[in-house]
């Protein structure tokens, strides 16, 4: 198996990084990750992937005059890494429509939330606020508008009686954890492919034998969920 060469992007702490670079470090994994790039050196991110012994690159926003250039040195740092795919995991800047053009397709997304439900920020909070009894986490292939590109997966859990934002981003990033891997080795194993601004699953089988396998929070619910209706918002 040729693994594809994954670099990933952040502008924080990098947790979700993490669960990527753990499950590259299973060699049947179908993705290595080669490089990590960030807007903001002091990224928490930075640290751990260098830890790895993963290269990283720090290209600042206040070093370029313009959106587009930050955006061209970005992408000639995935260049000099030989990126197959981008994985967005809490990259907090919107990027340049030339520059997702160039990276349909190849370019991933983790958001906080089921879109197209709350897109954006405060993500949690919104979900409390709304009184939604079901949130969640979606990757997504990446389109110029914001949260807005062709799901590949999600992963729902209960919004329990008493949950604040601080519970219920717990229990999500839980989730989201699970969700990422996931859903970059369905896109790195051709199994789920962008196609004329949609999402095409190339193997159902497989994507129905996983459909059960996140549909509710990793962690002890202290009460009775229904996996059948939650296992609606799965690949």
């Amino acid at each position: 198996m040729t693994r594809k060469r994954i670099v990933i992007m952040i502008s924080g702490r990098g947790s979700n990084m993490a669960a990527l670079i753990e499950a590259s470090d299973d060699r049947a994994f179908p993705a290595e990750i080669v490089g990590v790039v960030s807007d903001k050196a002091d990224a928490r991110g930075l640290q751990l992937a260098t830890s790895k012994g993963i290269p990283t690159r720090v290209v600042a926003r206040g070093d370029f005059a313009s959106k587009d250039a930050h955006d061209a040195a970005i992408d000639k740092e995935l260049a000099g890494f030989g990126a197959e795919i981008v994985c967005l995991a809490g990259y907090m800047r919107l990027l340049t429509p030339g520059f997702v053009a160039k990276w349909q397709g190849k370019m991933i997304n983790i958001h906080p939330a089921l879109l197209p439900a709350f897109k954006g920020l405060d993500t949690h909070q919104r979900a409390l606020d709304a009184g939604t009894r079901i949130h969640g986490c979606t990757v997504h292939f990446v389109t110029p508008e914001m949260d807005d590109g062709p799901i590949i997966a999600q992963s729902a859990v209960p919004v329990l009686i008493g949950d604040d934002e601080k519970t219920l981003s717990t229990r999500v990033l839980k989730a989201e954890h699970h969700l990422f891997p996931l859903a970059l080795r369905m896109v790195c194993e051709g199994k789920a492919a962008m196609q004329d601004g949609k999402t095409v699953f190339s193997d159902i089988e497989h994507v129905e034998q996983i459909a059960t396998a996140f549909v509710s929070s990793p962690s002890a619910v202290r009460e009775a969920v229904d996996l059948e209706a939650l296992a609606r918002f799965t690949p």
